[in-house]
């Protein structure tokens, strides 16, 4: 421990109810319309009664959630180190974490369409689609991957207001986003007949006029574009110690999205093989999971800044009450999200497709995929915390001994279950990766802050 450690400055700071729910209530609205957008595409398309169509939307669309998740760093990354500069009282609102972030949004999103190509043919090799879904999944893609610089910038762009407890901008900025994604959808595949590539040209215009706005959001917070110039020095934007720091947490949050989304696309794969209805029921039944997540993920949200500011305030005693309430909270919704999933699930399934083949099979399978919503509350919490702590390196291995684990229960339980056992072994997913990071956190917190 350095000197500038020991000599470490205390910013006491109160944690209530109160400040937890004005974080996590409109971040929750904000994150559910993601994967409602899903749920439109999927119904949209879905109410065509192609199963083909249906089967390529969703491996379009799980392709695109495995390679932005690459880049989820940006988001999760630019949110705990604003926390924290925010707790530490930064007069800038750690805008230069923002800034640096948003340069490699734009890089990274050049370099996805430069390797669409590429991506796409790996894409087909490893889901191994039958013929008609791999061309709804070509179309999908072709067209959607041109969203990707903007839905990069999308990702700084909330990390920074997040990070923030801005919570209600970033909130009425991804409902503005989704908005403008579900309307154009149905428009484009209903109303103009465009079909699959319609789907996703709903998606391109949402995110690029998201986008814009936003950094307009950030220029008008700044005084004005050329005030927000001036406040990003070029000397401190390059700061070498900052850039490792930067860089290392975004190496090890873009593995461990890579081991999670690697766990997803493991499920799909499987269920692509078992056939085009199989795949398109555990896609209705994973999506609705989806917005189960999304709505727990105000929670986390609400854990990740509210550590993250008591860290950067080297205030122990906010940080201890931000994790309890962040878990109290957690269980109360997990519970009465899973009661509401089995007990709605006839009726949304029913909405989303004509298909009555696709139809009975997710709910064969219901009863077991609304308990994931009580079993993996505590894994998300704890991603919270950690991206809030910027421990970046508990949760990259924890994510990877977890994927192992999932793996070893997928391969064991598959083959003597069938899909029973493959939604099991996302049962076992969570409750490892709960338990692994509660271990590594609890080996890390005392190092956290200095007296």
């Amino acid at each position: 421990m350095t000197i500038q450690d020991l000599a470490r400055p205390q910013y006491p700071f109160q944690v209530r109810h109160s400040d937890v729910w004005k974080i996590a209530l409109p971040a929750s609205v904000a994150f559910i319309t993601e994967p409602m957008v899903g749920l439109v595409d999927i119904t949209v398309i879905g109410r065509l009664g192609e199963a083909s169509l249906l089967g390529g939307l969703v491996l379009g669309a799980l392709v695109f959630d495995v390679i932005f998740s690459l880049a989820y760093f940006l988001r999760i990354g630019t949110a705990g180190l604003t926390a924290q500069a925010i707790g530490s009282r930064d007069p800038r609102d750690g805008l230069l974490h923002f800034a640096r972030a948003l340069v490699l949004a734009v890089g990274i999103g050049i370099a996805m369409i430069a390797l669409s190509g590429p991506i796409l043919w790996a894409s087909n090799s490893l889901l191994a689609p039958e013929p008609d879904v791999a061309a709804a999944l070509g179309d999908y893609f072709n067209y959607r991957i041109w969203s990707a610089p903007f839905a990069l910038i999308n990702y700084a762009l909330l990390g920074w207001f997040y990070g923030r407890a801005a919570a209600t901008t970033g909130m009425l900025l991804q409902m503005m986003l989704h908005g403008i994604d579900i309307a154009a959808s149905i428009w484009f595949v209903h109303g103009l007949g465009w079909g699959v590539p319609g789907a996703a040209l709903g998606t391109v215009a949402g995110q690029a006029i998201a986008a814009v706005v936003g950094l307009a959001l950030v220029a008008r917070h700044c005084g004005g574009p050329g005030a927000a110039l001036r406040l990003i020095r070029p000397g401190e934007l390059l700061d070498a110690a900052a850039l490792r720091r930067m860089f290392g947490l975004s190496r090890d949050l873009m593995i461990r999205s890579l081991a999670l989304m690697g766990a997803y696309a493991w499920f799909a794969a499987q269920g692509s093989r078992m056939g085009e209805v199989a795949l398109a029921a555990n896609a209705l039944l994973l999506n609705l999971l989806m917005v189960i997540a999304y709505f727990l993920d105000g929670i986390a949200q609400a854990a990740e800044q509210l550590t993250g500011k008591a860290v950067g305030a080297n205030w122990r005693p906010a940080f201890n009450r931000a994790y309890g309430l962040s878990m109290l909270w957690g269980l109360v919704l997990s519970g009465g999200l899973a009661l509401a999933w089995y007990f709605g699930g006839p009726f949304v399934l029913g909405f989303m497709t004509t298909n009555a083949a696709v139809q009975q099979e997710a709910m064969n399978y219901l009863w077991i995929a609304s308990l994931c919503a009580l079993i993996f509350m505590p894994a998300f919490v704890f991603d919270g915390i950690l991206v809030g702590t910027t421990l970046n390196a508990v949760m990259r291995d924890g994510m990877l001994i977890s994927l192992g684990v999932f793996l070893v229960a997928a391969l064991a339980l598959q083959p003597l279950f069938g899909n029973v056992g493959l939604w099991a072994s996302l049962h076992v997913w969570f409750i490892a990766r709960g338990l692994i990071y509660w271990w590594g956190l609890e080996r890390k917190k005392a190092g956290l802050f200095t007296s």
